[in-house]
């Protein structure tokens, strides 16, 4: 049995995010693996049913289904819920990929139990096995790895950005197909009034590929600013902050890393002043490489650093950026 391979492509200021590259890339592995087909899902405004085809078919999708329009503009779960569902059914997929954040964690869920469909939430890796497609994912706040196969009809699958790498597009188009997923007022019972951006420029920590996290070691907002924003400059990377960096108001939420922040997969992460508590360990513990910079050499956090720096934060940092800025200009 072949199989059809349908990916939630999420877009950001009209464009794909480059997890929807990423998923895509993957996705045609898996498809030629299995004989099967790969195709896409978009929900925006009106101006991506024009732009989709040309973008996405590039990237290996042979159809991309778009439902457009005023309930599209922001995202409200019972409406994307129920077109998103309407895509599925449209494009007969039988495995549904999407990356794991904000907007899947929520709409997943109730899109598993709207098709009484199987889901595998946060994973790391697919493959293929027998026809079909299985995942892997991390259990216990990262301490192991399962593999899961999904036995319903319709398989849904949220993968961790930078899971994996994004090669060139191998060119193609794709046909543009409108879907009408039957929006009432009963779907639109969110009204979003107002979308603030960050003041940052910098690559969202759940898709950055690079990044410098502080902790409440930085001891104020003022040598936060002073130490992490400069290094995360200097490497070309996205400043994030554990939560007691957070709660002592060093950093905004939206930069918080871990469990009850955000979950990140990057290929660098340093690590300064972070003891490394479970909960922290959690949000980026699949980093590839990890630089723990602690002057306590008991902290929790080199058991899983790739390399470790017992020392004091304030002197490493400086020159770490000095280094950086050098090698990376």
């Amino acid at each position: 049995m072949s199989t059809n391979i349908l990916v939630f492509c999420e877009t950001e200021g009209g464009q794909p995010r480059k997890s929807a590259f990423e998923l895509l890339g993957k996705a045609t592995q898996l498809a030629s693996a299995t004989g099967g087909t790969v195709s896409a899902v978009v929900l925006g405004d009106t101006q991506l049913a024009s732009d989709a085809g040309a973008v996405l078919g590039t990237w290996g999708a042979s159809k991309v289904y778009v439902a457009s329009g005023p309930a599209f503009g922001k995202y409200v779960a019972g409406a994307w819920v129920k077109a998103l569902a309407a895509a599925i059914t449209a494009s007969g997929a039988n495995v549904v990929l999407g990356s794991a954040g904000g907007v899947t964690r929520e709409a997943f869920p109730r899109l598993s139990a709207r098709l009484g469909a199987g889901l595998a939430v946060e994973c790391t890796d697919l493959r293929a096995e027998g026809g079909a497609i299985v995942g892997r994912r991390p259990v216990y706040a990262g301490k192991a790895l399962v593999d899961v196969k999904i036995k319903s009809a319709v398989a849904l699958f949220t993968v961790r950005p930078n899971s994996f790498p994004i090669g060139a597009a191998p060119g193609g188009s794709a046909t543009v197909v409108a879907v009408d997923a039957g929006i009432t007022e009963a779907d639109l019972d969110v009204t979003v009034t107002e979308t603030l951006k960050p003041a940052t420029q910098a690559v969202d920590l759940t898709e950055a590929d690079r990044i410098v996290s502080g902790g409440r070691s930085l001891k104020s907002k003022e040598s936060f600013d002073a130490i992490v924003r400069p290094l995360a400059a200097a490497a070309h990377a996205t400043p994030g902050a554990s939560r007691a960096a957070v709660d002592a108001g060093y950093a905004p939420h939206g930069d918080q890393v871990g469990q009850t922040g955000k979950v990140v997969n990057p290929s660098l992460y340093i690590a300064l002043g972070i003891s490394g508590a479970i909960q922290h360990l959690a949000g980026m513990r699949t980093s590839r490489v990890i630089v723990a910079v602690n002057k306590d050499a008991e902290a929790p956090i080199f058991q899983y650093a790739t390399y470790g720096y017992v020392g004091d934060l304030f002197e490493f940092a400086p020159a770490l950026q000095k280094e950086l800025a050098k090698a990376l200009a």
